[in-house]
């Protein structure tokens, strides 16, 4: 029979079962071959939060999300087209996103009376009518990659481990993707277990054979190839690019990068990272705690070091009292805040933005931070980058918010031409015989001191948590000297505006309705934006990469539209700053959901207001 194939500018697919089945690896798999094909991709890991919940449960459900198109997207995807459930708990958390009449992929053999009733399903949903509404198509998968892998050597239940290959194998046969690029990687991955090799590809093979020969597929796919700008491009997610970027302003400045940090998700792996770049010199301090982890990187910043720490919220309150030291010794130091969310332990394995009052008020006394918020996964490269910059330039810590979306999720990445990244001049203080050395002294156009290494002749000074007398840096508790000192850190900080672009606006100038935006937010908001401007509506973009300090033309901007909208997974701690520093009538879409905007509900939204 010849099957149909049908050409498609966009498909959202999610991989979805078991924290056992390897759905995050298939994903993953799939996100990898898309990207060697050539299409616009954008991603979405959604991971469970229980380390070790009973298998088939509704809390072990893991998903794996992949948007992929023959243009340019921004998000991965409001609802997916196609569901791969690999048992019934899946089925039932997934299956109210899936859009009318998509395509549901299941295991057939997952569906036991022992994971139906682990579901709460009373009866088979294959069977009663739940999703007759739907393409649905039910494949005994553990049965065929049995029998794929029949005269191996190898225990039953490793060979059911690999019918996550055979999902994979089927879906690119769907889409019309290569095996060879997942088939070399298990070469590698298992280059000690060929065993293991053998029945992995032995499975992918029989998964886009099945497709081949079963005859019950209405239609295969094409997506083509996305018109990327020219360039070396790969897949990247954000902490990877995260630490690339910091290694970056490390090699720019050329001074080494420490990192003092303790593992917490979904920070730890810009640790993992950073661990594995020794080779350029980087030193990395997993430490016993999070405030052992700062302070070392204080410490290491003090030595003239480029001091790097990273969290999540509940490790940045610990940390809150060194920042607070940082601020005060007026030390360069880059605080990475992966957010999640809270409060507390919160939700360790989800997304949410509501760090952003914490960054700039977290601390006692009068202690101001830049913040700077990346706006994609590939944007953590840039936005760590300015964060090394700022930090060295103006003397200070610097926090960097992205958040668990960001920091998990990938897309295309075209990598940069490393000589096109400006050179950072961290400007160590000298010894002048001629004169004293003032460590509290100031450039006339940054207020930033004096970076003095220890040990330099002539260059000795106190450092510590107590108030400095302007200029000498002797301890001081004089109260006008104290308030003084506070106006300057905090000019200081203000400072930074002056590096600030021109803020871009999406759309015209001004208009019915202004989004407003900042961090792993982008991507819905620009894509909301793009769907209402097709529909005729004024409306326009606005995204914000520095939040302290804020842009010196947002203001000028703001005021030319009707109304603004600010989305934002929290409770509205932009808008409350917004509306307080503008006076303007700023209206809050809130979500804590952990996870990401969809497009479609900032659209809604936005036609709710203006009409």
């Amino acid at each position: 029979m010849s099957i149909e194939t049908k050409n498609l500018d966009k498909v959202v697919i999610r991989f979805a079962g078991d924290s056992g089945d390897g759905m995050q690896l298939t994903g993953t798999r799939f996100t990898e071959t898309t990207a060697i094909v050539g299409n616009d991709l954008s991603t979405l890991p959604d991971y469970p939060a229980e380390i070790r919940a009973p298998a088939g449960s509704l809390a072990g459900v893991s998903a794996f999300q992949l948007h992929f198109s023959s243009k340019d997207i921004h998000t991965p995807g409001d609802t997916p087209d196609v569901l791969v459930a690999m048992n019934p708990a899946a089925l039932k958390v997934h299956l109210s996103e899936l859009i009318a009449g998509g395509i549901i992929i299941v295991n057939e053999n997952a569906f036991s009376p022992k994971n139906l009733k682990l579901a709460g399903y009373e009866s088979n949903p294959l069977e009663d009518g739940t999703v007759d509404s739907y393409e649905i198509y039910s494949i005994q998968m553990s049965t065929l990659v049995s029998k794929a892998c029949e005269g191996m050597d190898i225990s039953p239940k490793t060979v059911d481990r690999t019918k996550n290959m055979f999902a994979l194998g089927l879906l690119y046969w769907i889409y019309n993707r290569p095996l060879e690029p997942t088939i070399q990687w298990l070469g590698k991955k298992f280059a000690k277990r060929p065993e293991l090799v053998d029945s992995n590809v032995k499975a992918l093979n029989a998964g886009y054979n099945y497709g081949e020969t079963v005859e019950i597929f209405s239609a295969r796919y094409n997506v083509d190839k996305a018109p990327l700008a020219a360039g070396k491009y790969r897949n990247i997610n954000g902490n990877y690019a995260t630490s690339v970027g910091l290694l970056a302003g490390s090699i720019k400045a050329d001074i080494p990068l420490f990192y003092g940090g303790y593992p917490i998700t979904p920070a730890s792996d810009i640790l993992h990272t950073l661990a594995s770049f020794r080779h350029f010199g980087v030193k990395t301090f997993q430490a016993e705690d999070e405030i052992a982890g700062i302070t070392s990187a204080i410490g290491s910043s003090f030595s003239g070091n480029l001091g790097v720490t990273a969290s999540s919220g509940p490790g940045i309150a610990l940390k809150a009292e060194a920042i607070g030291l940082a601020v005060i010794a007026e030390l360069p130091l880059v605080i990475v805040n992966v957010q999640r969310g809270g409060p507390s332990t919160g939700l360790p394995t989800k997304t949410e933005q509501a760090d952003l009052f914490q960054a700039l008020y977290g601390r006692n006394g009068e202690a101001p931070v830049p913040v700077i918020a990346a706006q994609t996964p590939g944007d953590c490269f840039y936005a760590a980058f300015e964060a090394c910059q700022a930090a060295i330039k103006y003397r200070t810590p610097v926090f960097l918010l992205t958040d668990g979306y960001l920091a998990n999720g990938s897309e295309p990445w075209s990598i940069p031409n490393f000589d096109d990244l400006p050179s950072i001049d961290p400007n160590f203080a000298e010894q002048n015989d001629d004169l004293p050395f003032f460590p509290y002294s100031r450039d006339k156009k940054t207020l930033a001191r004096p970076w003095a290494i220890p040990g330099t002749v002539g260059l000795e000074h106190r450092i510590g948590g107590l108030e400095k007398e302007d200029v000498t840096g002797n301890v001081s508790y004089d109260p006008e000297n104290h308030h003084k000192m506070t106006e300057l850190r905090e000019q200081k900080v203000q400072n930074i505006v002056n590096d600030i672009p021109k803020t871009q606006v999406l759309g015209k100038n001004s208009g019915d309705m202004l989004i407003l935006s900042w961090g792993g937010t982008y991507g819905s908001c620009r894509s909301a934006t793009e769907r209402l401007q097709n529909d005729g509506k004024k409306v326009s973009h606005v995204h914000l990469r520095w939040i302290n300090p804020l842009p010196k033309d947002l203001g000028e901007i703001l005021i030319r539209f009707k109304n603004i909208i600010i989305p934002e997974l929290n409770m509205g701690q932009l808008s409350k700053l917004i509306r307080a520093d503008y006076l303007v009538d700023a209206v809050g879409l809130n979500h804590v959901k952990g996870r990401p905007f969809k497009a479609s509900d900032i659209v809604d939204k936005v036609k709710e207001i203006i009409g």
